[in-house]
């Protein structure tokens, strides 16, 4: 038998990775530079991280890329953010397009300024018949906005005579939650040290393999995804259950 037909074959990536990308300011202060441009690199690091979850074959990439909280930032920083967005969006759709991206948005987006929520409607109507790598991006979002709101809509599909209360089961809830259709995430990762989830995913994490990282959002790359993955793989997920 051959040296190569030995090797062992390498392991899937998880099908659904979603990043709390953290540590913009932090970068840039270490730097002596404007918060601006830790955010300006950071949207470098999202192009590379999303090249590297198309060559690893992963399925769903979620990036947490503005909370419902991070409006109480200051308002020259929530601009510059919203820039980047705009900026991202008009750069990028084409390339993601041809690459076979299909980009989906979660959160309360319709709320943002128009020219905004026009980019995000093109953006997920012209790629929405593409088959490669799923993007999520998330803005304006919160996970417990994201469940009072779904529990509400459920509540007066009750009341109108639509849903039997019998008939409301976890999957009913998943229905209604903004990432309907989607997998739940296998792998959270999160840049920075901090060990949190800061409102992301809450429902949908349950049983996801939590991985922190130290790196700071700017400087998270391909080997930083490897290095969460391989983390991944040493995991043992037992949904509740035990290991004996």
């Amino acid at each position: 038998m051959s040296e190569a037909s030995t090797e062992t074959a390498p392991l899937p990536p998880p099908a659904h990775i979603a990043i709390i990308m953290d540590g913009n300011g932090r970068w840039a202060k270490a730097r002596g530079l404007p918060r601006v441009a830790g955010h300006q690199r950071g949207v470098e690091a999202l192009r590379g991280v999303v090249e590297a979850g198309q060559e690893m074959g992963i399925d769903y990439l979620t990036l947490y890329a503005f909370s419902s909280e991070n409006w109480k930032r200051p308002p020259r920083e929530v601009d510059d953010l919203m820039g980047l967005l705009r900026l991202y969006l008009r750069r990028e759709l084409r390339e993601l397009h041809c690459n076979g991206v299909r980009i989906r948005f979660i959160g309360e987006w319709r709320l943002l300024a128009p020219d905004i929520v026009k980019l995000i409607e093109d953006a997920e109507e012209t790629t929405t018949l593409n088959t490669g790598l799923t993007l999520i991006i998330a803005v304006n979002y919160g996970s417990h906005r994201e469940i009072v709101e779904a529990s509400k809509q459920i509540a007066a599909a009750v009341a109108d005579g639509n849903m039997e209360l019998d008939d409301i089961d976890e999957a009913i809830f998943a229905q209604h939650l903004h990432t309907d259709g989607i997998p739940d995430p296998d792998l959270v990762i999160r840049t920075s040290g901090e060990q949190r989830l800061s409102n992301f995913l809450l429902w949908q994490a349950g049983y996801a393999e939590l991985v922190f990282m130290d790196v700071l959002w700017p400087d998270f790359n391909k080997q930083s995804l490897q290095q969460a993955v391989d983390e991944f793989h040493q995991r043992e997920r037992r949904y509740g259950a035990s290991s004996g």
